[in-house]
């Protein structure tokens, strides 16, 4: 068994390094940078227009953003949340404090310049989304990139071995996203709630282990307890995650937030330091990492741009499937709740777990290096517990749980969205029983390789999907130019809503009716 499992840790490896190497970032970066030109740098340009659009809506009377009365769809608040369920997990707490810990304080530099470009990769992601997306048997509805992949790279140009290429990708990016949902979705996440409940509630206590292995039996009844809870959730389907989403996430987030700012005031002295040593080190690798512009890419570099991607998604082309599921009628509009998600995930809650490990110490401002025996795992607990004690070390706990759970939930949605793709809504039954069951097995396996798994998965799935964007780029600025000249310039001109003529018809219909 040991022998199998070093065989797929070293393949894992290969693979890993050709997908989240130099070529792979290129591809990651460049098209975020291509879509943020190509619109016109949208995000800046337009930013009061997405921000009153979007998460200012939802303070309207009335407003349609939240309240939603559809069966068959959900709110574009509740989209948000249940997308940002998935992503503000433990990488925002984790993996970042990872980040920093291997790459230095400039690998948070790396992650906002990989944030700042994908907020328009995921905006097109999501444009293209809505835009392709189509009504399952049940009336609900589906899209992603396999949608649009198969029904746009595959249709859109007159090239006869680009359709069934198309499809070929499509699949193997529905492959990759159930992968990834049993690893970083699920049993990755599950790890890690179990490692911090044990350390924060029961490390004192002598339940002892299962008979004949090394399994703690407090691991065994916390996963139990977190499968009978999901499996409550997620046989509810979307509409049930996302009514948990949208009030579990912005609660979580916001007292998560604020405890970082409480932190951070106690630090003011130190806000220059922080902020300087995050530049300096951006460009220049710490003594702990070696000299030259060859490791300051393959450490800094790539730790931000790896954990600002693993963290808010975009160009995973993953959150499009909770996205499509909407009730909006413009693809641009659901684009910039895409904007949004990202600024919230890596902007606010990116940095401020950045700003509680940059600020309590754990790191040697002054050469970048972490102190003996940092450990990225621990290190925001530690940090919390440090001006907080034993109830800041509980509350990091409770936030892992939280952020980590949702994600779970989140990705439960992602990996039924492309088995239905593959096998229809009836395989989807069986993959979220099977989902469910395997939740046990985050709970007590050692979780070092599945994370290595996930992160391979993850890069798997940015190809494909990457691939479909870069394809489709010249419709993603038809379209947001078509809702600028329409929303922001008044002019009179034919919206364009959907790649379906009955679909278009349909959001005609519906947009004069409101």
């Amino acid at each position: 068994m040991q022998q199998f499992l070093d065989t797929v840790s070293n393949v894992n490896g290969v693979v890993n390094n050709a997908v989240w190497g130099l070529p792979g970032l290129i591809l990651l970066i460049g098209t975020g940078i291509l879509l943020t030109l190509g619109t016109k740098v949208f995000q800046i340009s337009h930013v009061g227009h997405w921000w009153k659009m979007t998460i200012a809506s939802i303070f309207k009377k009335g407003s349609k953003t939240v309240k939603n009365n559809d069966k068959k769809t959900i709110s574009q608040f509740q989209a948000l949340c249940a997308a940002l369920a998935a992503t503000v997990g433990t990488g925002n707490i984790a993996g970042v404090a990872a980040a920093i810990v291997t790459g230095g304080p400039g690998a948070v530099f790396w992650m906002w310049i990989a944030a700042f470009f994908g907020m328009m990769t995921n905006f097109s992601e999501n444009l293209l989304g809505i835009y392709y997306r189509r009504r399952n048997k049940d009336g609900e509805w589906s899209g992603g990139p396999m949608y649009y992949l198969r029904d746009g790279l595959g249709k859109r140009y007159s090239v006869k071995w680009l359709s069934p290429v198309s499809k070929v990708l499509a699949v193997l990016f529905s492959c990759f996203a159930i992968l990834a949902s049993f690893g970083i979705g699920n049993m990755a996440q599950i790890n890690k709630i179990v490692l911090n409940m044990d350390a924060a509630f029961f490390k004192n206590t002598s339940i002892g282990t299962l008979p004949n292995t090394d399994i703690p039996v407090v691991h065994l009844i916390l996963g139990i307890a977190l499968l009978i809870i999901a499996a409550l959730i997620i046989i509810g389907g979307l509409k049930r995650i996302a009514r948990f989403a949208e009030v579990v996430v912005p609660f979580m987030a916001v007292v998560y937030v604020i405890g970082s700012l409480i932190i951070f005031a106690m630090n003011f002295d130190q806000v220059g330091t922080m902020f300087a040593a995050i530049f300096k080190f951006a460009f220049r690798p710490a003594a702990f990492i070696g000299g030259g512009i060859g490791m300051l890419i393959k450490k800094t570099m790539t730790q931000g741009f790896k954990r600002g991607v693993f963290s808010n998604e975009a160009g995973l082309g993953s959150s499009v499937m909770v996205h499509s599921s909407s009730n909006v009628k413009e693809p641009v509009k659901q684009g910039m709740w895409g904007i949004f998600e990202v600024f919230f995930d890596t902007f606010v809650v990116c940095t401020m777990t950045a700003i509680v490990v940059l600020s309590t110490g754990y790191i040697n401002l002054a050469t970048g290096e972490p102190v003996a025996g940092a450990n990225g795992d621990t290190l925001v607990s530690e940090a919390f517990g440090t001006y907080f004690g034993s109830l800041g070390t509980g509350f990091v706990a409770i936030a892992m749980l939280f952020f980590a759970f949702t994600t779970v939930l989140g990705w439960s949605q992602y990996g039924s969205k492309a088995v239905e793709y593959l096998f229809g809504t009836t395989g989807v039954k069986i993959y979220k029983f099977i989902f469910v069951a395997m939740i046990v097995s985050g709970a007590v396996m050692e979780g070092g390789l599945a994370w290595d798994l996930s992160d391979t998965f993850n890069g798997l799935m940015m190809i494909p999907n990457l691939v479909g964007v870069l394809a489709l780029f010249p419709l993603v600025l038809k379209i947001t130019k078509n809702y600028v000249d329409r929303k922001i310039r008044g002019k009179d001109v034919s919206p364009l809503l959907s790649n379906d003529p009955d679909i278009q018809a349909e959001m005609e219909r519906t947009l004069s009716e409101e």
